[in-house]
């Protein structure tokens, strides 16, 4: 069984322009720790609500405690809107 993540949130239009390196930065270092290439979307009419993409993860729990980790360390909440989270949602494949 593979799992796939999709983690979503708001993005601050102001923070935008700095927002989208330290994501990739964050898709680099998932890589690096899991093996895992995830990809950034942007909502189609809704610029500022992203989703990263992962897919095909073994182990559930270690790649999200991995993802939490780096997320963290990049301090990725900060360039949020106010009041605003990531989510993330887990399937099954």
């Amino acid at each position: 069984m593979a799992f796939n993540f999709y983690i979503y949130y708001r993005v601050d239009p102001e923070k935008a322009g700095a927002c989208e390196p330290l994501v990739r930065k964050l898709l680099e270092a998932v890589h690096e720790a899991t093996g895992i290439q995830g990809r950034l979307l942007r909502k189609h009419g809704e610029p500022n609500l992203w989703m990263e993409v992962y897919e095909g993860a073994d182990d559930e729990a270690k790649f999200e405690w991995e993802l939490a980790e780096i997320a963290g360390q990049l301090k990725v909440q900060d360039y949020l809107q106010p009041d605003t989270t990531r989510h993330l949602e887990c399937f099954e494949s």
